[in-house]
C-alpha cells in the first residue's frame, strides 16, 4: 500500500450512456463536484466507452459509485441515486472514517479510473 495521507479524494461514477438512471445521476455528482471539488477529484466514466476501467469487476448495477484515496479503495459499490446518499459517503471519506476496503478484486480500480479521466 502507498502514502495516500497526501493523496486527493477520487469520486467517479462508473456509469453507461444508455441508462436513465446514470444520465440523471450526473447532475447529481455535478453538484457534489461544486461542493467538494476544492477535496476532491471527480468524474463521470461510462464503462461501456472504457471497459478495461472495470478490470475482473462485473458491474450489473447503476449507479455505481468509486471512492478513492491513493490506491486504496474508501467505497466501490451502487448507491441509491439520491444526492444526499452520495453527499454522506464523500464527507465521511473527507473525515476520515471510511477504512479502506480489502478485496482483491479491488486492486488497481482506482489507477485505471484515474487513468481513464486523465486521458
Amino acid at each position: 500500500m502507498d502514502d495516500t495521507t497526501e493523496a486527493p479524494l477520487l469520486v467517479a461514477c462508473l456509469c453507461a450512456e444508455w441508462c436513465g438512471t446514470c444520465r440523471d445521476y450526473r447532475a447529481v455528482l455535478a453538484d457534489a463536484e461544486a461542493r467538494f471539488g476544492a477535496d476532491a477529484a471527480f468524474g463521470w466514466i461510462d464503462i461501456e466507452d472504457e471497459p478495461d476501467v472495470q478490470g475482473a469487476l462485473d458491474i450489473e448495477t447503476f449507479p455505481t459509485v468509486l471512492v478513492a484515496r491513493g490506491d486504496d479503495v474508501l467505497f466501490y459499490g451502487p448507491l441509491t441515486p439520491q444526492a444526499s446518499v452520495l453527499l454522506r459517503t464523500i464527507e465521511k471519506a473527507l473525515a476520515g472514517d471510511l477504512a479502506p476496503v480489502r478485496d482483491a478484486a479491488l486492486a488497481g480500480l482506482a489507477q485505471r479510473a484515474r487513468d481513464v479521466l486523465a486521458a
